[in-house]
């Protein structure tokens, strides 16, 4: 029988799933598996990772096996396959008996082309055992840095797989990830691999996702602003606890907005009612802690926010990777303060990690202060800390408003200065204070308003000197005694900049809130980046139409169309099926279940009827 060629999987990418051409990196991931090699695949979140897989399960002969790790994932991958007339199935706890049958059945048959399951469903004795003669001919290891200790979301279940595979029969292995650095990638190679795979490392640059970053002032109202200038549009806003949670999407409705909360203390039923309502209608903003958003595939997440710093640079990298994955514009914000940065290093060395894991996950935080507080463009920023160069990229708040740095050598020897003369025992607020002048019960009962440093601050206000704590811990000249009620002590390069053998370079823009003039002009600027503009009628009936599809076959919108597929049909008005059919995301399968109702619409608005 001869090999499957890239000409069958051409011609699969058009009549099944309805794209002209392969994105960027797709091509040479499906020749390598269609050839029968073992792939690890590093490639951005958006970039098509899953049509790497599913193409060659279709061309090639015998069953492929996903491991997901989310139930959700599975269910809303096999449903979007399912649209577009490929026989998947997934096998996992939330089946219903003769669902559970009816997979079993199918795969033993041998009419299955895709299953996915769960790292643990695939330890069992019950699993193996129908896989054995299933003729599976891959394994493909979705999120596989969840293999590695040193990926930012290591999972123990996922230590089994290369056992599993071999199980099987010595199958073929392929590996995809958004977010591993070298260290992992050698890490999930060593773990996983019994043979050497093709290691493909596809840039991690999403240029259609706008990056901003702020200093948390009032972060219920700068995240209240941040979803206004996306009225209408679907997003996710990220907090650190569950209290954080449900009082955001609390603040958000009252505001008038569609929000709905999602952490793990709320009762499933609910929490999945949720997120069924997030995946199938427009408009939807998920105000959710990081227990949301690994296993959503929603293409048209518009903006991403976090109220509260992530929790790691690569977690960062995952979380507003969920925008924008159908290439249009996308917009985010994160908001840092000096209680994140708290948090986040109490988490890590609090945690039952090892003292490597710690020392690693410290340098991911460190990492991710550098660009809260970086004076250059924040993509290049971002991309260098993946080993990866670029040029200023005119799509992140540093690009578009600049960033001023001024000589902050006399305001850092005035902030350590204070540290040191009060004998490194204090956090912030209480030198803040101290170099303001307060006169607070503290300080009058310590004495130390005698001190020299005493209000030698006054000149500025009380959050241009956090916004200069910030930076100076982010340069690496202070340290946060976390054990110790987080007090700030002294680094070597500290030091050297308190007596003067080390100039310092600050932020300027960083210390104070943005003017409103300037407010409302970087609004204007980020809803156009957002790709946001008052939507045509007939777009509107075609997603209302979109929206009654969805709920009738009970999936998620983007799953009948996404919306770059309805743009384009409002923008070019398709008057038959020939037509229709060059419109992207329209296969032949989709064609023929919602061609004519679709060209109904767009017949009423342009006077066809």
């Amino acid at each position: 029988m001869p090999s499957p060629s890239i000409d069958q999987a051409q011609s699969l990418l058009r009549s099944v799933f309805g794209f002209d051409t392969f994105r960027p990196g797709q091509e040479e991931v499906v020749r390598a598996a269609l050839g029968g090699e073992d792939v690890l695949a590093v490639m951005p979140t958006g970039s098509g990772k899953s049509l790497c897989f599913q193409l060659p399960a279709l061309v090639g002969p015998g069953l492929t096996v996903v491991v997901s790790p989310l139930i959700a994932l599975m269910l809303d991958q096999t449903s979007q396959l399912r649209e577009y007339g490929v026989e998947a199935v997934s096998l996992n706890s939330s089946l219903t008996a003769a669902e559970q049958f009816k997979a079993v059945h199918g795969v033993q048959e041998g009419t299955v082309k895709l299953l996915y399951v769960a790292p643990e469903r695939l330890m069992r004795e019950d699993t193996r055992n129908l896989l054995r003669g299933a003729g599976v001919r891959c394994m493909v290891v979705d999120e596989a840095h969840c293999v590695s200790q040193w990926g930012h979301d290591f999972r123990p279940e996922y230590l089994g797989l290369a056992e599993a595979a071999e199980a099987m029969g010595d199958v073929q292995i392929l590996a995809f990830t958004a977010t591993a650095d070298a260290p992992t990638r050698r890490d999930i190679v060593e773990r996983l691999f019994t043979r050497t795979p093709r290691i493909f490392v596809r840039g991690f640059d999403r240029p259609n996702i706008r990056l901003a970053m702020s200093p948390k002032i009032n972060a219920k109202r700068q995240i209240l602003e941040f979803v206004a200038r996306h009225d209408g549009a679907s997003g996710i806003i990220y907090c650190s606890s569950r209290k954080g949670t449900e009082e955001l999407a609390r603040a958000l409705r009252d505001a008038g907005v569609k929000a709905l909360a999602y952490h793990a203390g709320m009762e499933q039923r609910e929490r999945q009612a949720n997120q069924t309502a997030f995946q199938q209608d427009d408009g939807v903003v998920m105000v959710a802690t990081i227990a949301f958003g690994m296993g959503i595939d929603k293409p048209d997440v518009r903006f991403v926010g976090h109220a509260n710093l992530p929790k790691n640079i690569e977690g960062y990298y995952q979380e507003i990777g969920r925008a924008g994955r159908d290439g249009l514009p996308a917009a985010t914000l994160t908001l840092y303060g000096m209680d994140d940065i708290r948090l986040r290093r109490m988490q890590i060395e609090e945690g039952e990690a090892s003292e490597d894991q710690k020392r690693v996950e410290i340098q991911r935080l460190n990492a991710l202060l550098s660009l809260c507080e970086t004076p250059r463009c924040r993509r290049q920023t971002l991309l260098a800390y993946f080993d990866e160069q670029s040029e200023p990229c005119g799509n992140c708040d540093l690009c578009e408003t600049g960033c001023e740095v001024f000589d902050g050598l006399l305001d850092a020897q005035k902030a350590m200065s204070a540290m040191v003369r009060t004998g490194e025992r204090f956090g912030t607020e209480y030198l803040v204070n101290v170099l303001t002048g307060k006169q607070t019960e503290a300080i009058l009962r310590l004495g130390h308003h005698e001190l020299p440093t005493y209000g030698v601050g006054n000149g500025r206000s009380t959050n241009e000197w956090r916004s200069i704590f910030r930076q100076i811990f982010a340069l690496g000249l202070i340290s946060l005694d976390i054990v110790n009620h987080g007090r700030w002590v002294m680094t070597e390069s500290g030091w050297k900049v308190l007596r003067g053998e080390q100039g310092v370079e600050l932020r300027k823009d960083v210390l104070e809130a943005r003017q409103s003039g300037k407010g409302k002009r970087k609004a204007t600027k980020e809803k156009k980046a957002a790709g946001e503009s008052s939507a045509s009628p007939m777009l509107a009936a075609l997603k209302e139409l979109r929206r009654e599809l969805a709920l009738q076959h009970n999936v998620p919108a983007y799953v009948i169309f996404a919306d770059k597929t309805l743009l384009e049909m409002d923008a070019y008005s398709p008057s038959s099926f020939s037509d229709l059919e060059r419109i992207h995301g329209v296969g032949k399968v989709k064609l023929e279940k919602y061609g004519q109702r679709f060209l109904d619409v767009i017949a009423e608005y342009m006077g066809r009827s």
